[in-house]
């Protein structure tokens, strides 16, 4: 860490549970966030801020002014632009010396699964189960901490399912058959709710990457905006679950 990242970094360094090893860490560290809507644009925003060496970001839609109210990632010039570029021309004037790479195309799950392997957490920030399963079974595959954030209306969630022989994953909680065809589109969504799964996201992906995050395991929190309450939930891993039984 040289002079100038130990300066960037201080307030953080300061802090007895990172320190100067834990934000090596942060600075040799790779991430994949996979959706740059509401919840991958605070996320990346702060991972990006925090100093983590390298992130990658997959979204393959454009930006559209219905967009601006919640993905604050993205700017009122950028309407029309590919998200992944929007997101990615931010994060380098947040942080120059963060290695963004954009994918702007829909990854299929063997091209998800080479991407998994090479970073040390994978935030899902997408909005769909079909896409959220697929992440789910990649991450148990390659034994990749996912961290998993969902906001609609005035409530969200977040979870960070990790490796391990007592540890759930998301398909534990959620059955494969289980469909929802409900969308912040359909339903709306409060901006700041977005912003406050997205940001939690971060945070936990920042206790992974640190070695902070043995609390998260099994660990569902709820949100809701409304009582500005939260609740957390255990979740047991499924001994039958079609995913994680065996691993």
């Amino acid at each position: 860490m040289n002079k100038q990242q130990k300066s960037r970094y201080a307030r953080q360094i300061r802090l007895s549970q990172i320190g100067e090893s834990g934000q090596q860490k942060i600075l040799d560290s790779s991430v994949l966030i996979i959706g740059m809507g509401g919840l991958g644009s605070p996320a990346a925003l702060y991972l990006a801020a925090a100093g983590v060496g390298r992130i990658i970001i997959s979204d393959y839609d454009q930006v559209e002014d219905s967009n601006l109210q919640r993905q604050i990632i993205h700017r009122t010039q950028d309407i029309g632009e590919l998200k992944a570029y929007s997101a990615k021309r931010t994060l380098a004037e947040i942080n120059p010396d963060c290695d963004v790479e954009a994918i702007d195309r829909q990854l299929d799950e063997e091209e998800l699964e080479a991407l998994a392997e090479q970073v040390d957490v994978v935030l899902d920030c997408t909005d769909n189960f079909p896409t959220r399963f697929m992440i789910n079974r990649v991450c148990i595959k390659t034994a990749t901490p996912l961290v998993s954030g969902a906001a609609i209306r005035m409530e969200g969630q977040i979870a960070s399912y990790l490796p391990g022989p007592d540890a759930p994953c998301y398909q534990c909680l959620y059955k494969e058959v289980f469909e929802n065809t409900e969308t912040c589109a359909m339903e709306g969504v409060l901006s700041p709710v977005v912003g406050v799964i997205g940001t939690m996201q971060a945070l936990q992906a920042l206790l992974v990457l640190t070695g902070n995050a043995e609390e998260l395991k099994g660990k569902l929190m709820l949100f809701d905006a409304l009582s500005m309450s939260w609740q957390t939930i255990r979740v047991p891993k499924n001994p039958d679950c079609a995913v994680c039984a065996k691993t």
